[in-house]
């Protein structure tokens, strides 16, 4: 036992102090409140006291497990009372060392005295430290002490349960003698205690059973009937489906057994709750009912689970691929070993509350571990696995050989085990292959029912998720979500119900399993970091709530005060804005506070990067800082189409440091996030890719403007992704030089189609421009050639008439002898 002092520490640690001698102007220090160190001293004298019972109850508790389980629950709880006593002990020594130092140091030989008041107040807080620093050491002391009285329990438990595992015992045909006289003895002796008993409660507790029956059977059919409601599609197999889904079959075989084997469980223990509640049990009989319950509830979670799995009769909805006679004789092999294991148990319930002797004990776990070596070797000869042509009535092909050898192996050596005396090991492991094994089964089942309605775009095809699109008219992205959602659910059911099932049945019991829990939630420790899960998801809710309120103000702020009073668009948003800041980091030091986080870590973090903007860093900073400005604010978001200052394109990442945009080049541009905080941006797609788009047109001044216009409506409204809504018009801009100018202006569902549906529309339109015999004209221009006169007989032979046309000598034109000419040139590209 380990002993620690406590000399030196006083019942009441009260602090002697000279009475102060009267000075002027000066009052008297205040008494110290020392009452939390006092309660501190005798909480560490009664953790001491605990402490050494604990460790005297661990060495007379050394070779029995449950009470070994007590105590180690017990020694926890001394271990975190005491470290609460310390912890509490934390801000009166802070307070402490913050005074000492305002008040500095004694003053040296040759200086100037201090106030008397000074150095009493700095003598008694001085003492008061001494105090606290040895209280706390006596804590650590015991906290180390503590954990090593813990780690001895669980060392002392595991040597126990390697011991009951290991123990040997000799098996002859002289055991075997005494065994079935002592199972005669025991029969004769449990049926006189089993009609003594029968009588009693029909005379004088037959309304207290079956009111005690009546209770659990209406508990297990509310749930049961509570499970048909929920899942009742998922309890019962559709013998008119063919060819049913993979996720329809996972998940009937999960929640069939599950739920089924729930209510049984349900039905069991609140019987026995009853029974035993009413007095109806005596103390000799409620093992025994106790043992039944579970026998049958084993038995009958064995056979939900191999209906389940390999159902015998249906094979289109059989998991695994088997025959079906190979399906039947699997499915019997597991519940012939479940009922074997049940007896022997149940048989081992009556032998402790008759008090058998133990050789009859072993001789019923013995048989048992042969019964179920048997069985095990005879099922590896069988030929269960589904034949080459798919045809599941057709005879079966034999186990794949490494299976086989397997199944050999460990019935030959359970029959050995036994036989060689270690009748307890050998009941250990096949009970541990029948229940674990169809508990991990169970658990898989679980698994991969819940990936397969996480699957991208297959939750959609449920019930349930057909059922939320006609209810609630949801999208397929918000059915893929709730989908993701349900099959985390599902995983969490199945790993929460099968790891402390396999836990229970590995040697742990309740309390360790509770133990496990509560340090889970209140205490997960990384090297020196200690985290609480529960502290963590409080924090997360303060966080959530204190966002929602935020959000809150910020609408009935807006709404009720602001507006009623006409205050300036600008102002309303910018108290909006400031509200929501505020509100927002507030909600954030609750969260972080209410999670266990020390806040002076971030003030040292603040710090640290002060020091560093001095040094050079502000960039760095700025764009961090802008970087969660973008991500707070939001003014674009990832997919968004954006044209700032150096880049026009998709934002494809937004980063703390800088936003990557992708150009329609397929060129990646990193642009810092002070550049787009400072800089105007355009957003083509801030609340939504609603947007305009233009097409200019042209035709010649003999065109008929409103028959362009009906034409223009027309094939604008055939168009997909223009809305309706406004609806699309036709501008009539301008008399050109050449020719009428409309522009087609209509409203697009999503602009990223608006190249698409430009280039459609203009071939439409130049298409049923031609059929109606709508020109679109080219720039024209007229050209006029002036020539001096020259006289005839200059002329060439072959000049024409129009040639002889001439102009006088001063360059002015003859006769109106004008020839003009007209070019054509081609329409440049506009932009559509």
């Amino acid at each position: 036992m380990l002993a620690i002092s406590a000399a030196g520490l006083p019942g009441r640690l009260a602090i002697a102090q000279e009475p102060p001698q009267p000075q002027a102007q000066t009052e008297a220090p205040a008494p110290l409140a020392d009452a939390g160190l006092d309660q501190a001293v005798k909480d560490i004298e009664k953790a001491k006291a605990k402490l050494a019972s604990l460790q005297e109850a661990v060495k007379q508790s050394a070779d029995n497990d449950d009470a070994l389980v007590s105590l180690s629950a017990q020694v926890d709880e001394l271990g975190r009372h005491i470290l609460t006593t310390s912890v509490n002990l934390r801000p009166r020594f802070d307070q402490i060392k913050s005074r000492l130092t305002e008040l500095g140091d004694p003053p040296k030989e040759g200086q100037p005295p201090e106030a008397q008041i000074v150095t009493e107040e700095r003598n008694a807080l001085t003492a008061e430290r001494a105090q606290i620093n040895a209280v706390t050491g006596d804590a650590e002391s015991l906290s180390l002490a503590t954990n090593k009285l813990m780690n001895e329990v669980v060392e002392t438990r595991r040597r126990l349960f390697a011991a009951t595992l290991l123990r040997r015992t000799e098996v002859s045909v002289s055991v075997l003698d005494d065994a079935a006289k002592a199972f005669v003895e025991e029969v004769g002796e449990f049926r006189q205690a089993l009609s003594s008993w029968l009588s009693f409660v029909w005379k004088f507790k037959r309304f207290a059973m079956f009111a005690a029956i009546f209770m659990s059977l209406a508990t297990g059919l509310i749930m049961l009937s509570g499970g048909y409601r929920m899942f009742g599609r998922y309890l019962t197999r559709d013998d008119g489906v063919e060819n049913p889904t993979y996720i329809s079959r996972l998940s009937i075989a999960f929640w069939s057994t599950l739920i089924r084997t729930f209510a049984l469980a349900a039905v069991l223990v609140t019987s026995y709750i009853f029974l035993n509640g009413f007095n109806v049990l005596r103390p000799d009989i409620a093992p025994v009912v106790a043992a039944l319950f579970g026998a049958i509830g084993l038995i009958y979670f064995v056979g939900r689970f191999s209906n389940a799995v390999f159902a015998p009769r249906e094979p289109q909805w059989r998991l695994v691929r088997l025959s079906n006679r190979g399906a039947q004789s699997i499915g019997a092999c597991l519940l012939a070993m479940a009922i074997v294991n049940a007896l022997d148990y149940l048989f081992g319930s009556v032998g402790e509350a008759m008090g058998s002797p133990l050789v009859l004990t072993v001789v019923r776990s013995l048989i048992a571990a042969l019964i179920i070596g048997l069985i095990l070797i005879a099922a590896s000869f069988g030929r269960p696995m589904l034949a080459h042509d798919g045809d599941p009535d057709a005879p079966g092909r034999h186990w794949p050989r490494g299976m086989a050898i397997i199944l050999r192996l460990l019935g030959l050596g359970l029959i050995v085990t036994a036989l060689t005396g270690y009748v307890g090991l050998a009941r250990f492991v096949a009970t541990q292959f029948i229940i674990t094994g169809a508990i991990i089964v169970t658990t898989y089942i679980g698994l991969l029912s819940g990936k397969a309605i996480s699957k991208q775009e297959s939750f959609g095809d449920t019930f349930i998720g057909r059922f939320l699109k006609s209810r609630f008219n949801m999208g397929p992205v918000a059915i893929d979500q709730v989908g993701l959602g349900v099959g985390l659910a599902i995983y969490a059911v199945a790993l929460m119900t099968g790891i402390p099932l396999i836990l229970l049945l590995w040697g742990f019991h309740i309390q360790d399993l509770q133990l496990i829990a509560y340090r889970l939630f209140t205490e997960v420790r990384l090297g020196g970091i200690s985290i609480s899960l529960l502290g963590i998801f409080t924090g997360i809710l303060l966080f959530a709530g204190g966002y929602f309120l935020t959000r809150w103000v910020q609408r009935w702020l807006d709404s009720n005060v602001m507006a009623r009073s006409h205050v300036d668009l600008g102002v309303r948003n910018s108290v909006k804005t400031g509200i929501g800041y505020l509100g927002v980091a507030l909600a954030a030091i609750i969260g972080v506070s209410a999670a266990g986080i020390d806040l002076s870590n971030l003030a040292l973090v603040a710090s640290a990067l002060s020091v560093g903007i001095g040094f050079g860093l502000q960039n760095i900073v700025s764009n961090f800082v802008s970087g969660l400005i973008l991500l707070v604010e939001r003014p674009f978001k990832v997919g968004d189409h954006v044209v700032s200052g150096t880049a026009e394109g998709i934002v494809t990442r937004i980063s703390v440091r800088a936003t990557e945009i992708e150009t329609f080049r397929k060129q990646s541009i990193i642009v810092p996030n002070s550049e787009l905080i400072n800089a105007a941006v355009g957003n083509w797609t801030h609340r939504n890719k609603v947007g305009r788009s233009e097409i200019p047109i042209s035709v010649s001044y003999d065109t008929d403007p409103q028959k362009v216009m009906d034409i223009l409506l027309e094939l604008v409204n055939e168009a997909p992704f223009v809305l309706r809504n406004p609806e699309p018009h036709v501008e009539f801009l301008r008399f050109g030089a050449y020719s009428l100018d409309f522009e087609l202006r209509f409203m697009l569902a999503d602009m990223g189609e608006g190249m698409n549906v430009r280039n459609n529309l203009r071939i439409a339109i130049l298409k049923r421009f031609k059929e109606e015999g709508i020109e679109i004209p080219l720039p024209q221009s007229d050209v006029i050639f002036h020539r001096d006169h020259v006289p005839a007989p200059m002329l060439e032979p072959s000049s024409t008439a129009a040639d002889e046309e001439s102009v006088d000598d001063t360059g002015m034109t003859d006769g109106g002898a004008v020839r003009q000419l007209r070019s054509k040139a081609a329409d440049g590209n506009r932009k559509g």
